[in-house]
């Protein structure tokens, strides 16, 4: 466990006292790809450092849409499942494993008594959450002020940068869920990708043919 505690950003800062708390409490967790991970409904899940895999952060609206907010990936923390120990993060989100998927969980009790104890830690936890909420915001201006053609193109020339390769190994419905659209608008902006040269379709997979002019559509 010790390699794993040791790439949270505030290990560091923490007494010896927190640091036994935080080795008895924490745990692994694996989830399968497409695993419901979390419900901000449900009992609160505490901390997650993400150790392998991703995870998509979405709204469900009562007629099941969905509106993604951010992914986290390999390396990162995820504070919303966290919730219950920050008061003031009031909307409820929704978690899904995207790939195979392993977690080192802190307890929201462990997370909670941290918060009231240590400064550091404290001012970690409001830092992140800020982040996200710069996350989330980025995404309702996606939404709300873009069309779908450069929602589109921002996307499929983000993922290439983060994965870096010009093949995008994902389906229409996938990206539909990623940009928080419907699959048959996507599986047509794409056609229209394709046909300007843009883009090749395959199997389960996107290629960027031509990025320079992708750039121009965002």
């Amino acid at each position: 466990m010790e390699p794993y505690l040791t790439q949270l950003p505030f290990w560091e800062v923490l007494t010896k006292q927190e640091k036994e708390a935080v080795r008895n409490g924490a745990s692994l967790r694996r989830y399968k790809k497409g695993a419901f991970v979390h419900s901000g409904g449900n009992e609160c899940l505490g901390m997650l450092l993400l150790l392998k895999g991703e995870i998509r952060t979405y709204l469900l609206s009562d007629e099941g849409r969905e509106v993604t907010l951010f992914r986290v990936y390999s390396g990162e923390l995820c504070v919303l499942s966290a919730s219950c120990v920050i008061s003031q993060i009031t909307f409820e989100t929704q978690m899904t494993a995207q790939q195979d998927t392993e977690t080192l969980t802190i307890p929201a009790g462990i997370i909670a008594a941290l918060k009231e104890q240590n400064i550091h830690v404290r001012c970690f936890l409001y830092e992140l959450a800020v982040q996200r909420f710069s996350d989330v915001m980025w995404s309702m201006q996606q939404i709300l002020f873009k069309g779908l053609d450069r929602r589109l193109a921002d996307f499929l020339l983000a993922e290439q940068e983060r994965i870096k390769s010009n093949t995008i190994p994902m389906t229409h419905e996938q990206i539909a869920r990623h940009i928080s659209s419907a699959r048959e608008a996507v599986a047509r902006m794409l056609k229209q990708f394709s046909e300007d040269c843009l883009v090749e379709l395959k199997r389960g997979a996107v290629v960027l043919l031509d990025v320079d002019a992708l750039k121009k559509r965002r």
